[in-house]
């Protein structure tokens, strides 16, 4: 999570464009995770995620 958060940053400082601004979901519950969607220079969307919990990354409640 903590690489998560510093790319975030660097990606803010930077002026990059979201196509999703950094956002947690799911907080405080099952698979809660971290995202963001940025697009490059192809038009590829591309997602960065990380769980708080990688042990929960197929976890249903």
């Amino acid at each position: 999570m903590g690489q998560w958060q510093h790319l975030a940053e660097r990606l803010k400082r930077e002026g990059v464009k979201f196509h999703i601004e950094p956002c947690v979901r799911f907080k405080g519950q099952v698979g809660e995770q971290a995202t963001m969607f940025i697009k490059d220079p192809s038009n590829n969307y591309l997602e960065f995620k990380s769980f708080k919990d990688m042990g929960q990354l197929f976890a249903r409640e």
